[in-house]
């Protein structure tokens, strides 16, 4: 099932929206602006990460995998922004039909954009996105527990705890524990 079914989401103050290699440039200022930031909530990756040909691979791979119905992403710009200049990311990756209809989520944000809200309002559009649109039964999102903004973000929006995965993840070249928070499908119920 091809998860390209829309190009771009709106939601009151942002556009969120599929892209392909033509913003590359964008997607590497973006990547280049934010390392020291996202770089405790990420894996470790070299240099070759933060260039265009390595995001322009990545880009192509991500419509593929779209295509595929394996993963639905979207990049987050201002509606008043004319630059386009990319704030944010947000994936519902490892999307599983069948008798599962399950993802995970992953989202992140530019520093200089924090704690204006943009993170809970673009989840929200992609979870109801995932649920209306996809049909998915539930989002499960893996969050470090000393991620405080992250927490808060889901917690809002309805995410439940369904404990701590330990040694889950290897973030930053080190196994990290995980709180697994869960929302489901309300209609599919």
């Amino acid at each position: 099932m091809n998860t390209l079914k829309n190009t771009f989401l709106e939601t009151e103050r942002l556009i969120l929206k599929v892209i392909d290699e033509s913003y590359v440039e964008k997607v590497v200022d973006y990547w280049n602006k934010n390392k020291q930031f996202l770089n405790p909530w990420s894996p470790l990756v070299d240099d070759e990460f933060f260039t265009a040909y390595f995001q322009s691979s990545k880009l192509k791979d991500d419509i593929q995998r779209m295509k595929e119905g394996l993963m639905f992403k979207v990049w987050m710009i201002k509606k008043e922004d004319e630059k386009e200049e990319i704030i944010g990311s947000i994936s519902l990756n490892n999307i599983v039909r069948g008798v599962f209809q399950s993802c995970h989520i992953g989202y992140q944000l530019s520093h200089n954009e924090t704690n204006q809200g943009y993170m809970t309002e673009a989840v929200q559009r992609v979870i109801d996105y995932a649920f209306y649109d996809l049909k998915l039964h539930r989002i499960e999102a893996n969050i470090m527990p000393i991620n405080g903004a992250s927490l808060k973000v889901v917690e809002k929006l309805g995410f439940e705890s369904e404990g701590l995965a330990k040694k889950y993840l290897k973030i930053n070249g080190k196994w990290e524990d995980h709180i697994h928070m869960v929302i489901l499908n309300k209609e599919m119920e």
